[in-house]
């Protein structure tokens, strides 16, 4: 008698055991989800960074970092290696940075087909006019700009940056002329990639 009173007490120590090991087991488990949850970012924010490679013989080089969030881009561009002065800085139609002088972006983004001028002028601006910086006697650049204009990666032809270019020009955009400003050669190049 004494036999199955023991292998009944086994039998229902084992099934607490179990049972708290598959409660503790759960637990770990939701823990990791909202480790997980509180980790990955949100479906909001979005955070690139390309980096700029000389072009046209020069020694440009740099980064530029594209954050979305709320519906807004920014655009930070940080270069170095540049003549003291100011330098337009546009984005291009193509990601391709293949050629020696930058041309292989072809011309300014425009997907709305305006004139080239300044960003937010009524009389029209390419949706890649992004405008001047000025380089400081050392060579170094910094510029920073934030649009509800671009996105990245959405469905919306003429707000998705993704397949586009960076360009640094050796000169100042004059923001008049036609079609790109007379901003002078394409001294760095990145293409907007993932």
């Amino acid at each position: 008698m004494k036999n199955p009173i023991m292998l009944m007490t086994t039998v229902v120590l084992l099934s607490i055991l179990g049972c708290k090991n598959e409660k503790k087991d759960a637990v770990e488990s939701q823990d990791e989800v909202s480790v997980e949850k509180e980790m990955a970012p949100t479906p909001e924010s979005k955070k690139l960074t390309i980096t700029l490679e000389p072009k046209s013989d020069s020694n440009v080089n740099g980064q530029v970092t594209f954050k979305e969030e709320n519906g807004m881009v920014t655009m930070t561009a940080i270069m170095s290696d540049l003549e003291p002065g100011t330098h337009a800085i546009h984005l291009h139609e193509t990601a391709d940075c293949s050629s020696a002088d930058g041309k292989s972006t072809g011309g300014h983004w425009n997907p709305t087909s305006q004139p080239h001028g300044k960003w937010g002028d009524e009389a029209g601006y390419h949706k890649g006019d992004i405008g001047n910086f000025t380089a400081d006697e050392k060579g170094n650049g910094l510029i920073q700009f934030t649009t509800d204009e671009w996105c990245m990666g959405c469905d919306d032809v003429n707000k998705n940056i993704l397949g586009k270019a960076v360009i640094v020009h050796a000169g100042e955009d004059d923001l008049t002329s036609q079609p790109s400003g007379a901003a002078g050669a394409r001294v760095s190049c990145a293409g907007i990639i993932e």
